[in-house]
């Protein structure tokens, strides 16, 4: 997905994140067996402090390159994006940060959009695609001013009870790196191409971490590019497939956590641009 993760690192990357120095943060790409080579160059050229990493052994789940990524982030604080193809809300880092200082273990998560208005399971089936989407991309100036892809994207499946309803995952997750070591990361068991429910599962284990407490983040999103993923991007359900290997890592059949979160922030449309 090299054309997807330019515009993912450039989402992440000063101007477009707000109220946060470039120096406070740093993005950590894990190239997980790509076949065609990521353009370092162009994804440095918006400024963030970009470190590179490249997965030993790629496997088809996503879920040890994001266990390395994590086990390198030099932060206390230390936000997982199991898809490269996900666009970045403008106050996502400072959000994150701020949320994160309300308990002493926290969990900071957002929702997930999908590009496009329906979701792109849906969207593929009327010939959604790359080039689509690019030109969605172009109707309206989101490098200027990335709130403006709320205007061209819909809530996920995770996410489609919308802001105040806790999501089944987060595609931005955000937890004390002494957080993410009790957890033992993301599942490795998990194998299926994409992770399977790898990352539902993650964010299962970690809202049920002792006193640990769950902060949503409201108005802010990562925004899901179309990239021919195995399960957003095709019209086919794999969920009884995904779903059976979760019972035989787990031994029980998935549930939604059950857990109260906190809602920080206002929706979209009566944010000030």
């Amino acid at each position: 997905m090299p054309e997807q993760i330019v515009r993912t690192v450039r989402s992440l990357s000063p101007p477009m994140q707000r109220d946060v120095d470039a120096a406070e943060y740093e993005v950590v790409v894990v190239d997980n067996g790509s076949r065609r080579p990521i353009d370092r160059t162009a994804c440095e050229a918006f400024g963030a402090r970009v470190r590179w990493l490249a997965a030993e052994r790629p496997t088809p789940s996503p879920a040890a390159a994001v266990n390395l990524g994590i086990r390198s982030a030099s932060a206390t604080l230390v936000g997982a994006m199991v898809d490269g193809a996900r666009l970045a809300s403008p106050g996502l880092v400072s959000a994150a940060l701020e949320a994160a200082t309300r308990a002493p273990r926290p969990i900071v998560a957002t929702l997930g959009l999908h590009l496009g208005h329906e979701p792109q399971q849906l969207a593929v089936a009327g010939g959604y695609d790359e080039r689509a989407e690019r030109e969605l991309l172009e109707s309206v100036d989101w490098t200027a001013d990335g709130y403006r892809l709320f205007e061209i994207s819909s809530f996920g499946k995770s996410a489609r009870d919308g802001w105040y309803e806790l999501p089944v995952e987060s595609n931005a997750v955000f937890m004390p790196a002494t957080m993410w070591a009790e957890l033992g990361g993301f599942d490795e068991a998990f194998t299926s191409p994409g992770g399977g429910l790898v990352n539902l599962d993650l964010f299962r284990r970690a809202c049920q971490l002792p006193r640990s407490e769950l902060f949503i983040l409201v108005g802010e999103a990562t925004f899901h590019q179309f990239h021919g993923g195995v399960s957003t991007n095709t019209t086919e359900s794999r969920w009884e497939e995904f779903h059976a290997e979760y019972v035989r890592v787990r031994g029980e059949p998935y549930e939604k956590p059950a857990v109260r979160p906190t809602f920080v922030g206002t929706p979209p449309t009566t944010r000030t641009r």
